[in-house]
């Protein structure tokens, strides 16, 4: 069987973010089962419906495309104030525009916070966000890491066992959720 072809996504910029580090962690502790792109959204312009009027971004061309040829989603969250972050929603409203193909694509969330919420907050809302362009997100298990600078080395490798071992076990059931959707296609 081919490996499940998997879109990741940080919401966070920052060179040394932990979301990034954690979809990092997550391409290496699954890639006997999927291929994991990290995608950087920050090339996306602000969404400004007289711009897609006139012409669409071809960096948004290529995020579509890339989402359109992936068998799921892989959405790595940071927290601000209690919600996500900007350009990450903005690269959702950008998706999902035309012919969306966020449009009944799996997908599973996950996310790092230096605090104590471990990205509840923005979980919850994401999911808002999800359901209305109908991305159907994985509900359980949760992946929600407080407190991330323990967790990580001066790398940004993930170092924390149990916290690897839960990631791996959130890997597991993503790869069953991503072949449940794969398998109603055929």
């Amino acid at each position: 069987m081919d490996k499940i072809k998997v879109l990741g996504i940080s919401g966070s910029l920052r060179a040394d973010s932990y979301n990034t580090a954690l979809l990092k962690s997550s391409v290496e502790l699954s890639k006997e089962y999927m291929d994991i792109e990290i995608y950087d959204i920050s090339r996306i312009p602000l969404y400004n419906h007289d711009h897609e009027k006139i012409k669409i971004p071809e960096s948004v061309i290529e995020f579509k495309s890339a989402i359109e040829s992936c068998d799921s989603l892989l959405f790595a969250l940071p927290e601000y104030n209690s919600s996500v972050t900007g350009v990450l929603k903005n690269a959702i409203d950008w998706a999902s525009r035309a012919e969306s193909p966020l449009n009944g694509k799996p997908c599973a969330i996950m996310g790092a916070s230096g605090g104590l919420s471990g990205t509840a907050g923005a979980q919850l809302h994401f999911r808002n966000i999800a359901s209305s362009v109908n991305l159907i997100c994985m509900n359980a298990p949760k992946l929600q890491l407080r407190r991330s600078k323990s967790l990580f080395n001066e790398n940004n490798v993930l170092t924390d066992q149990s916290t690897v071992e839960h990631l791996i076990k959130f890997l597991k059931a993503f790869e069953e959720w991503t072949l449940k959707f794969m398998n109603k296609k055929k």
